[in-house]
């Protein structure tokens, strides 16, 4: 089912690490949303990583709440307006991501 349009492929990276080899699964007004695969040993919940510039933010799902790192707060508000609009897809991803399974991109905020 994963393999089908849109399905990300989910190359180990570490949490921390913010480079290309990590899904994107979406991007909007300068914002890059990225979900690694097995990502549940320092944070938990369910979250995605944001990177804007040279600023990093960990970001909750489906609260919106900041977990790590800081970002602006007019890209912060896009960020969880995003959150709010696409809580069942990111949720989906999610579930797959921590199984190891590839992710799919999800539409950006318009």
């Amino acid at each position: 089912m994963a393999e089908g349009k849109g399905a990300l492929d989910n190359r180990a990276a570490s949490p921390g690490c913010y480079n290309h080899r990590v899904p994107v699964i979406a991007m909007f007004y300068g914002l890059i949303v990225r979900m690694y695969a097995f990502d549940t040993q320092k944070h938990q919940a369910p979250h995605v990583h944001v990177q804007y510039g040279e600023q990093h933010v960990v970001i909750g799902i489906p609260d919106g709440n900041v977990l790590d790192g800081d970002l602006r707060a007019n890209k912060l508000k896009l960020v969880r307006a995003w959150i709010e609009i696409h809580q069942e897809e990111l949720m989906a991803d999610w579930q797959l991501a921590v199984e190891g399974q590839r992710v799919f991109a999800i539409d950006p905020l318009r």
